[in-house]
């Protein structure tokens, strides 16, 4: 059995959302279904809408950044209850017996995990996303929210929280660092705060002065416009740790630069265009460029855990259903401080 719910879609690609019904599962055993109260509008959910990076499946749902509370659990569900405050992020699933999924790094499994949207699942179908008044997910890719964390300054630490969160760590971004944050978006101004709240020395790099002031109540110690090109001369050799949010393509030569012998570039920002890089910037001073895509499900419960303890939410502004289509258009063109959140009673 499956039961329908009102849900906004893109009906093809690049084509306006729009209002609908989708089919959800029955909630199996182990699955929770959770009432939605907000889906954090990413700017992954554009690219793959409007199949910047590669084909999508349509029609399409978006939105990996989902928070709300449980309303029915399966038989054999034991991690929650209904009533719980709860968080669904970028993956519904994996197949939880390779030797990454067994470490609790599900966004590496080596079969593939399941993307929120856009994927096709192990049951065959199509998996639809956040921008929906209800969501059916497996117990063991559903994490808890805590009490003192709001649903909607909540619902993007799913995806942007976790997104800065994982590199940051892992890259022990901490005391005695200079932590680079490159553009102060959805992304970035998560990763000013979280660095902040790590112990970071914090210096975000943005086209311009002109969100200066937010950066520095963020958590940022220095802030400095890279349209100037002498910034990438006078802070040469500064740092420990880039992490660039942009989702446009850098030159990479410049930042490479600016990182101390042994320093790391970690993109996780995604452009559509292909960049290019001359060697010579890495081998120099025993550089690492990398990447880095979201986290585990642990790792994402600890997030939320340090968030919640620090005080960290996203800085949202929160739109009716029928403000999508507007909100795409603000989010390309960087007009949105820093994430929209959906308030998805208005589906």
């Amino acid at each position: 059995m499956t039961q329908t719910v009102p849900a906004y879609a893109a009906p093809a690609p690049g084509a306006p959302l729009e209002r609908t019904t989708i089919e959800r599962r029955t909630p199996g055993p182990h699955d929770v279904l959770i009432d939605i109260a907000y889906a954090g509008i990413c700017h992954s959910d554009i690219h793959q809408a409007r199949d910047g990076w590669a084909e999508g499946i349509f029609p399409m749902v978006p939105g990996h950044e989902i928070a709300g509370t449980v309303a029915a659990v399966g038989e054999a569900v034991t991690r929650f209850s209904v009533g719980d405050r709860v968080g669904v992020g970028c993956m519904v699933d994996s197949c939880r017996t390779c030797e990454f999924c067994l470490a609790g790094q599900e966004q590496n499994c080596a079969n593939g995990s399941t993307g929120t949207y856009n994927a096709i699942g192990r049951d065959g179908e199509p998996t639809y996303g956040g921008y929906a008044t209800h969501v059916v997910v497996d117990e063991n890719f559903t994490v808890r929210i805590p009490d003192s964390l709001p649903l909607d300054v909540a619902a993007p630490l799913l995806c942007a929280g976790i997104t800065v969160y994982s590199p940051l760590r892992h890259w022990q971004a901490g005391p005695g660092k200079k932590v680079a944050i490159v553009g102060l978006g959805g992304l970035g101004h998560m990763g000013v705060k979280i660095a902040h709240a790590l112990g970071a020395e914090v210096t975000v790099l943005s086209q311009s002065l002109r969100k200066r002031e937010d950066g520095l109540k963020l958590g940022a110690d220095h802030y400095y416009a890279t349209a100037d090109g002498t910034v990438f001369d006078e802070l040469a050799g500064t740092f420990d740790l880039i992490v660039s949010t942009v989702s446009a393509p850098l030159k990479l030569g410049g930042y490479l630069k600016l990182l101390r012998p042994d320093g790391a570039l970690v993109n996780v920002g995604a452009p559509e265009e292909p960049v290019s890089l001359n060697l010579f910037s890495l081998i120099g001073g025993r550089k690492t460029l990398a990447g880095s895509n979201i986290g585990g499900i642990p790792e994402t419960q600890e997030m939320l855990d340090f968030c919640a303890e620090h005080g960290l939410g996203a800085e949202i502004e929160v739109i009716r259903a029928d403000q999508i289509n507007e909100a795409y258009e603000r989010v390309v063109h960087s007009d949105v401080r820093y994430r929209f959140v959906i308030d998805t009673a208005t589906i």
